[in-house]
């Protein structure tokens, strides 16, 4: 029973195989039939697209090729025309060649018709010299002189009668120069001086100081005078306070100095602070203002003026003049003037005009240094130009404006008669001012002199003189000394109205930080 069941499963499973068999044959047979009606499909379309890019690449070179026709046809156009331009060139050209053949035996012509000229010109000039010859020989036959001789004494004779007349025309001639030259040299001055307008520059030693009401003068006054004291000696100004309804007078010869006592009062009322301690300090920062604003002005004048690349320190002192004078007139205003009209004068003249106008505005800079050695001050602005690197003819105009060295360019000439324009008209200047203002500082530069004197003031119009002292250079007997040594100088090396009272202040200061 097991066998027959092992035989049948044997059967069983040898039928399967032989199913599968037979599927898998029917199946491979049907796949290949497919794939041959797919590459039979598949060459068909090949063949289309193969004769359809044909077609379009047939079709591209026949548009290629009429192209290229077109191309040449252009080409054998343009050069058909190329053809005939030369030909017409050639026939003008073989024309032109006929004209110049024409020419050339016109020419050829001409200079044989020219050649017999000439040939018998000469014949001509032959007989002339011929003639001339014998009347020559008759000449000398009758004046019994050769003909050197005769020509001799001619040449001679007109040599002196052409002396003679050019003389005579050269006197004419430098005469009318010299009228001429007189009658321009007017005129330029004139028309200068009518072309710049002039200010009458008016320089007082007083400064008036308006309040708005009485009870402010108590207040700057202070407890027993002390604000007052504390002003004054801070700034060297004589400060009055009287009857005069708000007002207070600034009475000082320097005008910086009145300048920062007024802006230093300003500045006290308007905060309404006033006390010794801050009246320095409002003093001190007073001074940096000024000193900002001359380095302003100087600026502001160089603009004005049309005047650059100067030096800082140059336009530091352009703006000092401002608060300087000259014989009552007023430096800075003078300076533009004198630049103004330099400028004018050396436009008339065909000169360079800006460093015309650069030399009349330096001209006085030695007026402004206060530490000023004993040198006049045209030199002592030559050397500053110098130092600070001027042009050579600016420093010898500034030298020479008052002939203390010899003028060397054209410029220094034009700026003295324009320092003498600006100073000569009526109300410019004022040398009583300058006289006080000059004895004022004699009496401060005596007493500074001294050692241990820091500051040196002088007030009430020079009939009082401060002197501010180092209180660890001077004791308090020295002081007194030191006061009687000024006043006995003062006495017998300056003239002076009246009698002027010499004040020694020493102060001693303790000054510690809370930190």
């Amino acid at each position: 029973m097991d066998i027959n069941l092992i035989l049948v499963v044997a059967a069983a499973l040898v039928g399967i195989g032989l199913g599968a068999l037979i599927t898998y044959m029917v199946i491979k047979k049907a796949n290949a039939a497919k794939a041959d009606g797919i590459i039979k499909v598949a060459e068909a379309e090949a063949e289309v697209i193969k004769k359809t890019k044909m077609l379009q690449a047939k079709e591209r070179f026949d548009q290629l090729k009429l192209d290229h026709e077109k191309v040449i046809n252009e080409k054998n156009l343009a050069i058909q025309q190329s053809e005939n331009r030369i030909k017409q060139k050639e026939q003008s050209i073989a024309q032109k060649q006929e004209q110049v053949q024409r020419k050339d035996s016109e020419l050829d012509a001409l200079r044989q018709n020219l050649t017999h000229q000439l040939e018998l010109v000469n014949a001509k000039q032959e007989e002339v010299d011929k003639f001339h010859k014998r009347q020559v020989q008759q000449l000398e036959t009758l004046s019994g002189l050769k003909a050197e001789d005769a020509k001799a004494q001619l040449v001679e004779s007109l040599k002196a009668e052409a002396r003679t007349d050019a003389l005579s025309h050269i006197k004419d001639i430098v005469d009318e120069a010299k009228i001429n030259a007189s009658k321009e040299a007017k005129k330029v001055v004139i028309q200068t001086i009518q072309r710049v307008a002039t200010e009458h520059a008016i320089e007082n030693s007083v400064s008036v100081f308006h309040i708005e009401s009485d009870e402010v003068k108590g207040r700057i006054i202070g407890r027993e005078g002390r604000n007052i004291r504390a002003l004054e000696a801070a700034t060297g100004i004589e400060i009055i306070v009287d009857d005069t309804p708000e007002a207070i007078i600034l009475s000082g010869f320097d005008p910086v100095r009145r300048e920062i006592a007024r802006l230093a009062l300003h500045q006290l009322v308007t905060d309404g602070r006033i006390h010794p301690a801050r009246i320095e300090e409002v003093v001190e920062k007073v001074k940096k203002q000024i000193e900002e604003e001359i380095i302003e002005i100087g600026k502001r004048t160089t603009i004005d003026l049309g005047i650059h690349g100067l030096h800082p320190e140059l336009i530091r002192m352009v703006g000092r003049m401002k608060y300087r004078s000259s014989y009552g007139q007023n430096l800075l205003q003078h300076s533009r003037e004198v630049a103004n009209l330099c400028a004018t004068m050396a436009a008339e003249l065909g000169l360079n005009v800006k460093a015309a106008k650069r030399a009349g505005l330096l001209h006085d800079i030695g007026k402004v240094p206060d530490d000023s050695p004993e040198v006049p001050h045209a030199i002592l602005g030559m050397q500053l130009a110098e130092k600070y690197k001027e042009k050579p003819e600016i420093c010898n105009a500034i030298g020479a404006h008052h002939d203390e060295i010899e003028m060397t360019t054209l410029l220094s000439p034009i700026v003295q008669v324009c320092d003498a324009i600006s100073g000569a008209r009526p109300g410019a200047r004022r040398e009583v001012v300058e006289q006080y203002i000059k004895r004022l500082k004699d009496l401060e530069a005596l007493a500074l002199s001294y050692p241990g004197v820091d500051k040196t003031y002088a007030i009430q119009a020079g009939r009082e003189l401060r002197v501010l002292v180092s209180s660890d250079k001077v004791t308090d007997k020295d002081a007194e000394a030191l006061s009687f040594d000024i006043s006995q100088r003062i006495q017998t090396e300056m003239t002076y109205p009246g009698q002027v009272k010499v004040t020694v202040i020493r102060e001693t200061r303790a000054v510690n930080f809370a930190k």
